[in-house]
């Protein structure tokens, strides 16, 4: 009896050590090969021997983002579309500007967790908890503060400081997938029926 209960005790400590550790890719690069007629969760790998240094390079993220649309903030993204060598990795990145008083209003990443920083301006940021409680946890952030949105939560940011802001969020997957939440609710094609959204807001 007491060899099987160490056996057991075993491999409990070994699953939990095997699901402690991030994926590990199959091979240590796949660049995407955006011309694939192939679907999969991912982009089919490029030859190996058609890799080029530019497959893992983006210029670009120094350019201030056009602000003057209904929110006052502009996303760049730098993700597997803009750098085919982050395929597999599962790391993205964008530059975000807004406007005084511009906001990046409630959306969410159905697949990443986000890590945002500040590097010019004044934050008042947040996220909603889910479903019993929905509790906002929210902070005023200043230059060189670093934030984090839990992977898929609500969340949003706005500047109230009085000039421009800018901030860098990293997020853990290749195409993290957004959906800001009144255009999700309000703007699907076709329309949710209006007495249902009446009911809910």
């Amino acid at each position: 009896m007491a060899p099987r209960f160490l056996l057991l005790g075993l491999l409990a400590i070994a699953l939990s050590l095997a699901l402690a550790f991030d994926y590990s890719p199959l091979q240590n690069i796949c660049v995407a090969n955006p011309n694939s007629l192939v679907l999969v969760n991912g982009l089919v790998c490029k030859d190996p021997k058609l890799v080029q240094c530019n497959d893992f390079l983006f210029r670009g993220l120094h350019l201030v983002g056009n602000t003057s649309n209904s929110v006052g903030s502009r996303v760049a993204p730098v993700n597997v579309a803009q750098i085919l060598g982050l395929n597999t990795l599962g790391i993205s990145l964008v530059r975000i500007n807004y406007a005084p008083c511009g906001t990046n209003p409630p959306y969410t990443h159905p697949c990443a967790t986000e890590i945002l920083t500040v590097l010019q301006g004044n934050f008042i940021v947040g996220f909603v908890t889910s479903n019993p409680e929905n509790r906002l946890i929210s902070k005023v952030l200043k230059k060189g503060d670093v934030f984090v949105f839990p992977a898929g939560l609500v969340h949003f940011q706005c500047n109230v400081g009085y000039g421009n802001a800018i901030a860098i969020a990293a997020l853990d997957s290749q195409n993290p997938g957004v959906i800001p939440i009144a255009n999700a609710v309000f703007g699907s094609k076709p329309d949710i029926a209006s007495d249902l959204l009446a009911k809910v807001f």
